[in-house]
């Protein structure tokens, strides 16, 4: 029985993916036994990153989480060398 040996290779650089936050999902008539949503397509920030105001809608006012998660893929090119 023969061993073999595996070599992983990992990338210096992770593969990244970034956040997209899409339209509000919030039921806004969920107090009065209801369902409506604002129709905000889009999150946009109502302030700089790192501040409260980043995880606000500036659209609609709800927080950040009521908005849809989408995930956008990015490529990220290594260059492999071969060392023999």
């Amino acid at each position: 029985m023969r061993k073999r040996q595996v070599v992983v290779r990992r990338s210096e650089e992770p593969q990244r993916s970034a956040v997209k936050y899409g339209e509000c999902q919030k039921n806004h008539a969920a107090n009065v036994g209801g369902y409506a949503v604002d129709g905000c397509r889009e999150f946009m920030a109502n302030g700089e990153e790192g501040t409260d105001g980043a995880l606000t809608c500036a659209a609609c006012g709800c927080h950040r989480n009521f908005h849809k998660r989408e995930l956008v893929e990015t490529e990220s090119v290594s260059e492999c060398s071969n060392g023999t």
